[in-house]
């Protein structure tokens, strides 16, 4: 063999850094033991996987090629080395995930998980749809759980589980007596919404057509905990999931409002790298997931018939 894994190490994380410095100090080396190494690679098969502009390393076409099947053969690698170690089927895995599922579902999974794993190590990143796609698209994580729906080259996206968005007001608001609001209500009202970029805003916007470019949308917040907060300050009404509303509406600090004419379904999804090895603990999580889904208020027979394939087995060659 001609090239070694510390070698494909120090080329993946110059090309999650751009820096050989900043991938350096990431592996534990020193600068010119990481430089020794991408140098001693592409001299071996007489290549150049960067372009250098002054001190920025920017991948190129060659480099792009090689950075999926390296990512997947390290994986193997890591996994093995795993096993070897521990003597468990089950390691560590990195899972990124959306904020209503990291902050409303994702703990009660995690938890579920490592009891039926004791041996396994969860690690959870909790940002918006956009961005969970880009560290699963740099293999920074091994698997997201989204609420957006996704069309990327790159990343495979699967069905999960059902959700349903819900419409909110203040029990003062002039709204919170109606309950069933009308197209010219839904414009009427001052809006506080998720930012661009994030599944449930991306579903509301859905739900909103036809009207969207007239909505006054008031706030546009990053927290689901600060919309539900401004909500109950009486700056307008909200619209989020169902499932991070259920205290508020039992305490009665937030009224429940209902547009039926429109559509508030959407669909939740495990997004992989399509280059991605599917490790034991990965294929499990995912298991594991879909019999949380059955489990929930989302009814298994909701499932569309189109939804994309759910075979667990590894489809890289």
């Amino acid at each position: 063999m001609y090239f070694t894994l510390k070698q494909l190490q120090v080329f993946l994380a110059v090309a999650n850094h751009e820096n050989v410095s900043r991938a350096a100090q990431e592996l534990a080396m020193s600068q010119s033991a990481a430089s020794a190494a991408l140098k001693e690679l592409e001299q071996r098969f007489d290549v150049t996987l960067f372009d250098r502009i002054g001190k920025r390393l920017q991948l190129n076409e060659q480099g792009s090629a090689l950075r999926p099947r390296a990512a997947a053969l390290l994986s193997q690698a890591e996994e093995l080395e795993e096993n070897l170690t521990r003597h468990s089927d089950i390691g560590e895995i990195t899972v990124g995930a959306t904020l209503t599922i990291g902050n409303y579902l994702a703990i009660g999974i995690m938890a579920g998980f490592m009891n039926e794993h004791p041996s396994a190590r969860v690690e959870l990143t909790v940002e918006n749809t956009a961005a969970i796609a880009a560290r699963v698209r740099n293999f920074e994580i091994d698997i997201g759980l989204i609420e957006g729906e996704l069309q990327e080259p790159d990343l495979e996206v699967r069905y999960w589980r059902d959700d349903e968005l819900a419409l909110f007001c203040a029990p003062e608001h002039p709204l919170a007596q109606k309950r069933v609001l009308t197209d010219e209500d839904l414009l009427a009202a001052r809006w506080i919404v998720r930012e661009q970029g994030s599944g449930t805003r991306q579903a509301f916007d859905r739900g909103m057509s036809g009207i969207l470019p007239n909505i006054d949308l008031r706030l546009q917040l990053q927290h689901t905990e600060g919309i539900k907060r401004a909500v109950e300050a009486g700056l307008g009404i909200g619209c989020l999931s169902k499932i991070t509303l259920q205290e508020a509406f039992q305490r009665g600090s937030l009224v429940p409002l209902s547009a039926p004419h429109r559509t508030w379904t959407r669909k939740f999804y495990f997004i992989l790298h399509r280059q991605k090895f599917l490790s034991t603990g990965i294929k499990s999580w995912i298991e594991h997931c879909l019999r949380s889904g059955i489990r929930s208020d989302s009814s298994p027979d909701k499932r569309p018939d189109s939804r994309p394939d759910n075979n667990l087995e590894n489809k890289n060659p």
